[in-house]
C-alpha cells in the first residue's frame, strides 16, 4: 500500500508505473492524470482516470476492454493472469469450477466474444461462480453498444476496488 501523499510526490513516470495495474495492460490512463497532480483524495484519483477512459474514444475503449482476460479462460488455466485479475477470479471461485460450470463458462464466453469481439468483463468480487455464469448468460445477447458501456462500468467498478487495495489516503 501506498499513501496518496506519496502517490501524489512520486516522479511522473514512477506515479504510472506505481498504478499501471489499476486498468488491466493499461498504462495510457495513469499516464493522462500524472499531470493534474496532486490528488486531493483516492476517489478524485479514480474519477480523474475514469475521465481519461470516457474521453479517450471508441478505438482506446475497446482496446481497455481487450486487454482484460476472459473470466476462467485459457489465460488463467496458463496462469498468464495479471495478479490482480488471478486474485479476484479466485475470490469469486472461478479456479474451483466444476466440469459442467467450467465447460458453461468457456461456451458462453465464446458465444460472448464471437458476438461483441471483447472479452465479458465483471468486477467479480462478491460475486459467486453461479453469480458470474447468471450475469453471462444475461448479457451474452445484449447489442454490442450496450454491453460496451457495461464493460466499461465494469471496468470503473474493477478500477475502484484495485485502487482501494493499494492506496489509501
Amino acid at each position: 500500500m501506498i499513501t496518496l501523499a506519496d502517490l501524489n510526490a512520486l516522479p511522473r513516470d514512477a506515479f504510472i508505473a506505481a498504478l499501471e495495474g489499476i486498468f488491466e495492460h493499461s498504462p495510457w490512463v495513469p499516464a493522462g492524470v500524472a499531470a493534474t497532480r496532486p490528488y486531493p483524495s483516492r476517489d478524485a484519483l479514480h474519477a480523474a482516470m475514469c475521465t481519461v477512459v470516457r474521453d479517450a474514444g471508441i478505438d482506446a475503449q475497446l482496446g481497455l476492454i481487450r486487454a482484460h482476460p476472459e473470466l476462467a479462460g485459457k489465460a488463467a488455466i496458463a496462469g498468464g493472469l495479471t495478479a490482480s485479475s488471478a486474485s479476484e477470479q479466485r475470490g469469486a471461485g472461478l479456479d474451483q469450477c466444476s466440469p459442467d460450470e467450467y465447460a458453461e463458462l468457456v461456451g458462453l464466453n465464446r458465444a460472448y466474444h464471437q458476438r461483441h469481439g471483447f472479452p465479458f468483463i465483471l468486477a467479480v468480487r462478491g460475486h459467486t461462480r453461479a453469480s458470474i455464469i447468471a450475469a453471462l448468460r444475461a448479457r451474452v445477447d445484449h447489442a454490442s453498444e450496450v454491453e460496451i458501456a457495461e464493460c466499461l462500468q465494469q471496468i470503473e467498478k474493477i478500477a475502484a476496488l484495485r485502487l482501494a487495495d493499494l492506496v489509501t489516503d
